[in-house]
């Protein structure tokens, strides 16, 4: 997000990577590619579901792949690549304010 956008925002170049930003930054809201470096988006998902602390975070899926819609269970969104920026912050918006 640019910063005019109003959300601090987080990174993570790999799935590896996005467990550990994941419990570090305690993320109000995850958007997840479903393919990433050494990690499915689905696996990903897998694993933080698993954790209590993130059961709940709402996840918006960005890919695409045909079926990115069943990737995970009840995503917040789904878009695809290329993605209309203006439609991703109103979900975000919706969100978490």
């Amino acid at each position: 997000m640019t910063p005019d956008s109003g959300y601090d925002t987080c990174s993570a170049s790999n799935g590896e990577e996005a467990l550990e930003v994941l419990k570090k930054e305690k993320p109000d809201l995850v958007t997840l590619d479903l393919q990433m470096p050494n990690e499915t988006g689905t696996r990903f998902y897998r694993n933080m579901t698993k954790d209590k602390s993130f059961k709940n975070t709402p996840v918006i899926v960005i890919s695409g792949l045909p079926g990115k819609h069943l990737a995970v269970s009840k995503p917040l969104a789904v878009f695809d690549k290329p993605i209309d920026r203006d439609a991703l912050l109103e979900e975000i918006k919706k969100a978490i304010g």
